[in-house]
Order: structure tokens, then C-alpha cells, then sequence
């Protein structure tokens, strides 16, 4: 193959970790109601937020450990070490027997989704040729949203094609196994990187890879670069957290802050890691909910996409205030929609609930409890807590939990067609701005020097928020219901759009060095 192909098929390989790194992420969302049932777990337990958000645990330590990792072993067996991980992850979770292996295994695939962030675009930044850069480095980043999309679309599968409900969450989790085994096979054709070649003294093998990548003549003006670059750096001095600290940073520490708060603080992580669930709740069956996950997931591809074509177009700032816009609006939507609802257990309801119930594979304790709603007939709350406060107290803790979704299935008036665009809405807005912009912008306001570490403080602090949210979600909407916690995020939106108008900086065709001069005084 030519050099161009090659390097194509190299970044696309490589890539496919970014692809494992969605999937994980987002697989969780179709196999939370049925390992709940497995584990015993209480509806709104924080157990469950934390059986969610402990993979964000560990891409967090994955963060912490990939760079000096990547710097000692070398960016391909850092990768190889990644899908590793991805399979064990994919096998111990499918086969857990208890909350606390599933955790468990959950970290590790987290450390694998830390160490593959940072990594993967790495390794495609430092092999790929000046003009392709930024196009194979937006590889990663697209195959992100895909493995996302294409969770949803295998929960989808295993939701239509298996009935017995422990073993579809085990296949859900479980089929991760079969491509990242492929990555990690895939690999073992992709080189090592050029410039860790160099940095360990063997500029042989390193520029015999350059020749691959860009021919004979401009591997050796690229070999030249590195060497000088590489010569360079052993000279310049360290960067210190006191640096990234120091007065002088506070302009750009308070946007690097605030822009990573304001990403997560909307609640994107929650709306991905438990759409079924959120669809469950507005009264369609399991089937449907997974369904429009997957339409969750296409959009969340599709303005990426968008997103990828209009951040030098149209600029940073702009489509912060859309996407910030469209945040505040979709989830007012999504609130408003479940703040009119009512939940009423009437002669119809309880007939078609009866008659689901005893058609499931379930003890006859939980048949006996759900016909004591019988009490409750023809009461009509307007409240989604108070509603379940009576459920919990007439059918008992046990039957509740078990049997939540198919109640409120057969309880609730709600309109779900608004809830469905308001949460389109959200995801296209998230994709267009505040999802591929933050990491834009933060690789742009931060000087050259402290750059490295300051995006990886600013990222760890990214991940903390995000882990925070997608723990208390569960609690939020058994504790404060649906409404208010959608209210809160949208909130939060209006916030963001705030924040941006105040303290973000256009940064659309200005120079690094415009920037710093700027910002760092």
C-alpha cells in the first residue's frame, strides 16, 4: 500500500481505541436495570450512580498513569495494555457474581478508557503527516460518538433477541470482549512511534518508520524536526503545578476550570450512561427506551460531525452560545414534559399491569403485591415522588424494586414525544459545542509550556464533575423526581451561557502565541 493508505490504516487501527472507549462508556445505559435486579439494588441507590460512574474511577487513575507510561514502555504497548483491559473488563463483568466484582471489573475497563483518551490521539498526532494531522487526530474523537451509538445499538439486539433478563445484561457487557481483542490484534501491525523511538536513542527503527509514513526525501526533513524538537526540550524547564498556579495563570485557570465544570455539570454523562431508563420513566416499554437511545447515539454522531466542519467557521464562541442555548431550552422541555404529568392507577391500568405481571417470570410474593394497588385506585398525583412513596409503602420495598418500570409504564400520562425531541435536542447541542470545543479550546488558552500539565489538571477536574453527576443521578430522580432534576440541569445551561459571554475568549485564527500574550499577564 502507499504511505498515504498506510498511514490512513494506522490511524483508523489505532483509533479503534477510541471506538472501545465509547462503547464503554455508553453500554452501561441498557444493562443498569437488569444487573440492578441481579445485584438486589434499591431503586435510587447510590450504589447504582457509583456501579455507573466507577468506570470515570478509573479512567481517572488511567489518566494519571498513561503518560509516564506511554513515556517508558512506549505509545503501541501502552495501547496493546489498553485493549487488554477492555477484554478482562468485558469477561469479569459478564461474569460477576456480586455488586462489588462488577465494580471492580467496571475500574478496570475505566483505567483502559483513561490510558486510551490520552494515548490513542498521541500516538496519531506524532505519526501522522502535517497535513493530515488534524483530520487523522479527529479520527479518534468520531470513533468515540460511533462506539457510543453503537452501544445503544447492540443493548437494542440483546434487548429484542434475549429474554432471559441476567443473561442480556452479561452479553450486553460481555460482547465489548470481541473488539478489543481485535484491536489488540490489529496492533501488533501498527509501528512504534517515531518520536518515543528517538526519545530512547534508536533513531534506526525511528526513522525507518518516518520513510513509511512521508517516503524517503520529507522523512528525513521530519527526522531533522524531531531530533531538534527532542534536543530542545531536554533544555527547556520543567513545568511545576506552582507554574500552572501562579497569579499570572488566573485569566486562564478560570476559564480551563469553569469550561470543564460547565461540560459535565449539565448532566450529559447522566443523560448517555441511563437513557433507557430516563425513556422508561416516560411510560414507553423496554423496547422502545432502546430505541431511542440508539436515536440518542446517531444524533450525538451526526453533530459531531457538524461540529468538526464549523469550529473554524464559524468559531469557538458561537457555538458555545448555541450549544448553551439549546442546553437550557431542551432541558426545560424535558422538564416541563414530566412536571405536567400525572400517575394514576385506575380500572384500565390495573388490568393491563395485572396481566403483564402474571405473564413474567416472577414469585408469586410480587403478583400478591402489585394486586395491593388496588388500595391506591383511582387516586391521581401530580407528583412522580409522592406517587412512589405510595407504591414503595402499599407493595413493599422489594416488589418496588423489581417492578418500578413496568408501574410507571401503566401509571403515567405523559407526553413522550416531547420528552424524545427535548433530549435530542440536548445531545445535538452538547455535540455541536460544549463536547469537541472545551478540548479545543483548552489545548489553545494554556502557554506552551505548562500546556501538558495544566490540560491534564483541567481534565482530572473535568472527570471529577463528570463522576459526581453520573453517581447521584439515580438518587436525584428517586429523591427529587424527574422534573426538578431536569430543571436544575437546565439551570445549569443558563449558567453556562453566562460564563461563556463573561469569560471566554474568541480564539478562531489567532496564533498560540497571540493567545498567550493575551491571557498570561
Amino acid at each position: 500500500m502507499n504511505k498515504k493508505t498506510y498511514t490512513i490504516f494506522i490511524s483508523l487501527v489505532v483509533a479503534l481505541g477510541g471506538f472501545l472507549l465509547g462503547f464503554d462508556s455508553a453500554v452501561i445505559s441498557g444493562a443498569t436495570p437488569f444487573y440492578r435486579e441481579t445485584f438486589g439494588l434499591n431503586s435510587g441507590s447510590m450504589l447504582i450512580g457509583f456501579s455507573v460512574s466507577s468506570l470515570i474511577l478509573g479512567a481517572i487513575l488511567g489518566n494519571i498513569v498513561a503518560g509516564g507510561m506511554a513515556d517508558r514502555f512506549g505509545r503501541r504497548k501502552v495501547l496493546m495494555a489498553t485493549a487488554l483491559l477492555f477484554v478482562i473488563s468485558a469477561v469479569y463483568t459478564a461474569f460477576s457474581y456480586d455488586i462489588v466484582s462488577f465494580i471492580a471489573a467496571r475500574i478496570i475497563g475505566g483505567l483502559g478508557v483513561g490510558m486510551a483518551i490520552l494515548i490513542a490521539p498521541m500516538y496519531i498526532a506524532e505519526i501522522a503527516p502535517r497535513k493530515l494531522r488534524g483530520t487523522l487526530v479527529t479520527f479518534n474523537q468520531l470513533n468515540i460518538v460511533l462506539g457510543i451509538s453503537i452501544a445503544y445499538f447492540s443493548n437494542y439486539y440483546f434487548q429484542q433477541t434475549i429474554s432471559d433478563p441476567d443473561l442480556k445484561w452479561r452479553l450486553m457487557l460481555g460482547v465489548e470482549a470481541v473488539p478489543a481483542l481485535l484491536y489488540f490484534l490489529l496492533l501488533f501491525f501498527v509501528p512504534r512511534s517515531p518520536r518515543w523511538l528517538m526519545q530512547k536513542g534508536l533513531d534506526i527503527e525511528g526513522i525507518s518508520v518516518l520513510a513509511k509514513i512521508h517516503g524517503k526525501e520529507q522523512s528525513n526533513i521530519e527526522y531533522n524536526e524531531i531530533r531538534s524538537s527532542l534536543n530542545s526540550e531536554t533544555q527547556k524547564e520543567k513545568a511545576r503545578w506552582a507554574d500552572v498556579f501562579s497569579k499570572r495563570m488566573k485569566t486562564v485557570l478560570i476559564i480551563g476550570f469553569g469550561i470543564a465544570f460547565f461540560q459535565q455539570i449539565t448532566g450529559i454523562n447522566a443523560i448517555f450512561y441511563y437513557a433507557p431508563m430516563i425513556f422508561e420513566m416516560a411510560g414507553g416499554g423496554k423496547d422502545a427506551a432502546f430505541m431511542q437511545a440508539a436515536i440518542l447515539g446517531v444524533t450525538n454522531v451526526v453533530m459531531t460531525v457538524v461540529a468538526m466542519f464549523l469550529i473554524d467557521r464559524l468559531g469557538r464562541k458561537p457555538l458555545l452560545y448555541i450549544g448553551a442555548i439549546g442546553i437550557s431550552i431542551s432541558l426545560a422541555i424535558v422538564g416541563f414534559s414530566f412536571g405536567s404529568a400525572k400517575y394514576t392507577i385506575d380500572n384500565k391500568s390495573m388490568a393491563t399491569l395485572t396481566e403483564e405481571v402474571q405473564n413474567m417470570n416472577i414469585t408469586p410474593i410480587h403478583i400478591e403485591n402489585i394486586n395491593k394497588l388496588s388500595q391506591i385506585k383511582g387516586n391521581s398525583f401530580a407528583s412522580e415522588v409522592a406517587f412512589f412513596e405510595i407504591v414503595k409503602q402499599t407493595v413493599g420495598v422489594d416488589t418496588y424494586n423489581s417492578l418500578k418500570e413496568i408501574i410507571l409504564k401503566h401509571s403515567i400520562s405523559v407526553n413522550p414525544v416531547w420528552i424524545l425531541i427535548g433530549l435530542i435536542m440536548f445531545v445535538a447541542s452538547f455535540a455541536i459545542s460544549m463536547g469537541p470545543v472545551m478540548w479545543a479550546l483548552l489545548s489553545e488558552i494554556f502557554p506552551n509550556k505548562l500546556r501538558g500539565l495544566a490540560i491534564s489538571i483541567v481534565g482530572f477536574w473535568n472527570s471529577i464533575v463528570s463522576f459526581s453527576v453520573a453517581t447521584i443521578f439515580p438518587a436525584q430522580l428517586e429523591y427529587m423526581g424527574s422534573s426538578t432534576t431536569y430543571f436544575i440541569y437546565s439551570f445549569f445551561g443558563i449558567l453556562t451561557l453566562v460564563f461563556v459571554w463573561r469569560f471566554v475568549p474568541e480564539t478562531k485564527g489567532k496564533s498560540l502565541e497571540e493567545l498567550e500574550a493575551k491571557l498570561i499577564k
